[in-house]
């Protein structure tokens, strides 16, 4: 199995930055690299612990940083492999420098989301919670946050596994009564099969209606200004967003472009479009804009 290992904080300069290892040989990688303050063996350093010490290039023995180590021993990491984070200054250069020696010391560079896919692979979550991890990166209204968090805690997936269980419950009770009608087992009658089957509706249709909902807090509504020119359609943009970010003339025509900006009103993202005016093109700029509108 191979090590998987990349730079998990954005790009530029921070307080910190963290490069993320996992795999089979990730502790074994580690320590050619980490001289840690206090020596200890691996096999009683315990999950879920933090060791202080130095990034050492173990080829020409100099420091790189000072860092923070992060264990995570198998089962019971984000991928269910052995895994550390690293977590450094944050410069360009430093984790960079860190990445390198990884990759040098036999770790792979991940692929994007890679440590996700690894941690869908080995069962620890789900497609929908793999999905949730994304929508909670980008999201922009906290109405949003709160519904990918509950995704990601497996909320669907119990929804969706107890409509199985009900589901299977009829067919073997129905299967058991076919089979087996010497043995006292309760008879499943068409009525009491109906009222399980209306129930299972019932639950598949408010998980359904969900989907709207969630499609909403999650992508936006779209809400475009049109009108003549002259009416205020660009005073409008900038008075929702609170800041001067179209500009406002009494020459007709200013608007030549949509101008697109989100803005979240009550938790949920709208995507306001400034249009330009509406009116008879009288020269070859607007008679595109109008085609392209």
């Amino acid at each position: 199995m191979r090590t998987i290992v990349a730079i998990s904080t954005a790009p530029g300069i921070g307080g910190i930055g963290i490069i993320r290892m996992s795999g089979e040989d990730c502790f074994k990688i580690l320590e050619k690299i980490f001289k840690p303050q206090k020596e200890d063996k691996i096999e009683n350093i315990k999950g879920y612990s933090i060791k202080y010490g130095k990034i050492i290039d173990n080829y020409t023995e100099k420091i790189i940083d000072e860092v923070l180590v992060s264990y995570f021993k198998k089962p019971k990491s984000y991928t269910t492999e052995n895994m550390c984070e690293i977590n450094s200054h944050g410069g360009i250069v430093v984790v960079k420098k860190i990445l390198e020696l990884c990759l040098k010391n036999g770790a792979i560079l991940a692929e994007p989301g890679e440590f996700t896919k690894q941690a869908f692979l080995n069962g620890r979550i789900d497609l929908s919670q793999v999905e949730a991890v994304i929508d909670v990166i980008n999201a922009k209204t906290d109405k949003e946050l709160k519904a990918s968090i509950n995704q990601l805690e497996g909320n669907i997936s119990k929804a969706i596994k107890k409509i199985k269980e009900q589901a299977l419950n009829i067919l073997v009770n129905i299967e058991a009564t076919i089979d087996y009608p010497e043995y006292d087992i309760e008879e499943i009658t068409e009525e009491r099969v109906k009222k399980d089957l209306e129930e299972i509706e019932n639950e598949t249709r408010k998980l359904y209606e969900t989907f709207e909902n969630g499609k909403i807090i999650k992508e936006g509504i779209k809400v475009a200004i049109i009108g003549r020119p002259n009416t205020g359609k660009s005073s409008l943009l900038n008075c929702i967003l609170n800041e001067e970010r179209a500009i406002v003339t009494d020459i007709e025509g200013t608007t030549r472009d949509t101008i697109e900006e989100f803005v979240s009103i009550k938790g949920i993202p709208f995507k306001i479009i400034d249009t330009a005016g509406i009116r008879k093109a009288d020269n070859q700029v607007e008679e595109m804009r109008n085609k392209k509108s």
